[in-house]
């Protein structure tokens, strides 16, 4: 995601002719995008995506059983 903005950051500051972005080759300029396409495929590709989102959920569920053990009173006091 990081490098999508920096690719539309470049991408405006070049179209607006600001800057030293001015100058510097369109290569250059569109490099992010093309780093970010190769991100995303590794990170589908390995899995990374996948295990995140599984991680996400399990934190979910977890947090869904301890409020419903709460609610229930059969979570332990905490000392004071």
């Amino acid at each position: 995601m990081y490098l999508l903005g920096l690719g539309l950051v470049l991408l405006l500051l070049k179209w607006a002719q600001w800057g030293p972005v001015a100058g510097w080759a369109w290569w250059v300029v569109l490099a992010p995008f093309g780093l970010a396409i190769l991100w995303w495929a590794w990170a589908d590709a390995s899995g990374y995506t996948k295990r995140k989102a599984m991680e996400r959920e399990a934190a979910r569920k977890a947090a869904r059983v301890d409020r419903q053990r709460d609610a229930l009173g059969l979570n332990p006091r905490k000392r004071r």
